[in-house]
């Protein structure tokens, strides 16, 4: 029988995962400055030396940071310092844009259900502007991917639900640039883009009148619209998402 071979963890990523395990269960609370070297050096049994690397790699990690002390407290990472590491795995896993569609369909379905008893005339208010916006800019031939961005992220934020926010941000960081690909591509360049809107203001229209039914399944067909215009472009769905 082949065993695989052992993998030995190095001193100094033991001593980052004991304090990351001393973060995640609240043991160290955000605003906890951190042991000194020497004391973390005492307790752990090994060299400063190897504290100030597992330190490091801790802080590149985003758990901690130094104020202007120079020294470490913990914190919390930001969602979009989260997303961007995230997205980075997601890239070096060569996830495929069906992969990530996929996720992205439930993700925007679970924030209108999450939406229940968050919607208010500030919400509407604030989708309106949005699609008044992308209005304005279709017929002045300019770019809306970010404003479809920003119209997703509004419906995510009035959720108040921050697993929610977190799970989709690096999904979120990696679909949406697809859009560029159907408002180039020849095929769906002119189309796409007004169906989007034609989807926003109904999902819009709905919410106004507090038929989140009605909101959900403008939802489902505009983000089945999405991948209906991507294979329309015959662009390929099972391409690593960021091979161009």
């Amino acid at each position: 029988m082949d065993f695989p071979k052992l993998r030995i963890a190095r001193a100094y990523e033991a001593v980052q995962q004991a304090l990351e395990e001393a973060i995640l269960s609240g043991a160290l609370p955000p605003g906890e400055p951190l042991p000194t070297e020497t004391e973390l050096a005492e307790k752990f049994g090994v060299t400063r030396h190897t504290v100030r690397e597992g330190m490091r790699a801790l802080e590149q990690s985003g758990l901690v940071k130094r104020d202007a002390g120079r020294r470490l407290h913990v914190t919390r990472p930001k969602h979009d310092a989260l997303a961007t590491q995230s997205s980075r795995a997601l890239l070096m896993q060569q996830v495929s844009f069906g992969e990530i569609w996929e996720v992205a369909m439930q993700l925007e379905l679970l924030a209108m259900d999450l939406l229940e008893g968050q919607v208010d005339d500030a919400l509407v208010g604030k989708l309106q502007v949005n699609v008044d916006a992308m209005a304005v800019a279709l017929d002045a031939g300019e770019p809306i991917a970010a404003l479809d961005v920003e119209f997703h992220a509004l419906l995510a934020h009035a959720t108040q639900n921050r697993v929610l926010l977190m799970s989709r941000e690096p999904v979120s960081l990696l679909f949406y640039p697809s859009l560029d690909r159907l408002f180039t591509h020849p095929r769906t360049r002119d189309r796409s883009p007004r169906r989007i809107l034609e989807a926003h203001r109904a999902i819009v229209t709905a919410l106004a009148g507090g038929d989140l039914g009605v909101a959900k399944l403008w939802m489902q067909r505009h983000m089945a619209d999405f991948r209906r215009g991507y294979e329309h472009a015959g662009l390929p769905l099972d391409a690593p998402i960021g091979g161009g």
